[in-house]
């Protein structure tokens, strides 16, 4: 019996990884899965691009938007310093004068408009002479007739002048004799009479045209117009201006060779 060996003890137990420290120890020693989860935290903030961005310190870094703003800048001041190129002035002073000409010949003339209240000369008629007419073929006319014109200036301070004037003789619409006047002027409120001859020789007409001109003589009322184109200048002191006056009388005369104004009606327009 003093032989019999002891039963062998139990083996130690090992320690449990979910043991519960000590309150000495909670501060302390963290448990093994908190070590883990903190140590994955800590490898996660280390390699996070803001925390590198954020811990890197920029004093010493340059963006690439500042040097192209630094060279925006250097090319506005550049601009800033530039010359006006001389012809520009030029041009813009010219271009000064010349608005206020326009400018003040524009109130002038609306002055003058308000103030004088120009009218337009009047072409008229009260005698007229038809004294010839006859054929040397079937279309080949021939013809004398005189027209008084008269001309009458209604303005009570412009002055007019006819610069040009053309005169012509008219049958159906057809030109028969054409006859120009001497430049001529009249003052306010002045009437002038001009005689004017007009002469056809060896006018071709249509032949409906000849026809119905010999049926006018054959009853005694020949129908003619006469027509006006004029250039009028008006003045007023240094001011004047010029346009042109269009006037148109139509006519009725008797048979020649004693051909005498029956009828006439005569319009003057601008």
């Amino acid at each position: 019996m003093s032989h019999l060996r002891p039963p062998p003890s139990p083996p130690p137990e090992p320690p449990s990884v979910y043991c519960t420290p000590s309150p000495q120890s909670k501060a302390t020693t963290p448990s093994p899965m908190s070590r883990i989860f903190m140590s994955r935290q800590q490898s996660s903030v280390k390699s996070s691009p803001l925390t590198k961005l954020v811990a890197t310190p920029t004093m010493g870094m340059e963006f690439p938007y500042e040097h192209i703003t630094s060279k925006a800048h250097d090319r506005l001041l550049l601009r800033r310093h530039r010359h006006t190129n001389p012809a520009i002035w030029c041009s813009a002073i010219i271009c000064l004068i010349f608005s206020l000409l326009v400018i003040f010949f524009g109130i002038a003339t609306l002055i003058v408009f308000l103030v004088v209240k120009p009218r337009t000369p009047v072409l008229d008629t009260n005698r007229a002479n038809l004294s010839v007419i006859y054929f040397d073929a079937p279309g080949n006319f021939n013809g004398d007739f005189t027209f008084m014109a008269n001309f009458s200036n209604p303005n009570r301070k412009l002055e007019v002048k006819f610069e040009q004037s053309v005169m012509e003789l008219l049958f159906e619409g057809s030109v028969i004799a054409t006859q120009s006047i001497r430049p001529f002027s009249q003052r306010p409120k002045e009437t002038g009479v001009v005689a004017i001859n007009f002469v056809s020789s060896l006018v071709s007409l249509p032949p409906n045209y000849a026809m119905e001109l010999r049926k006018q003589v054959l009853n005694n009322k020949v129908l003619y117009s006469v027509r006006g184109t004029f250039k009028v200048r008006a003045s007023l002191g240094a001011i004047h201006f010029s346009y042109w006056l269009h006037g148109l009388c139509d006519l009725q005369i008797t048979s020649p060779p004693s051909g005498s104004l029956m009828a006439r009606t005569c319009k003057t327009k601008r």
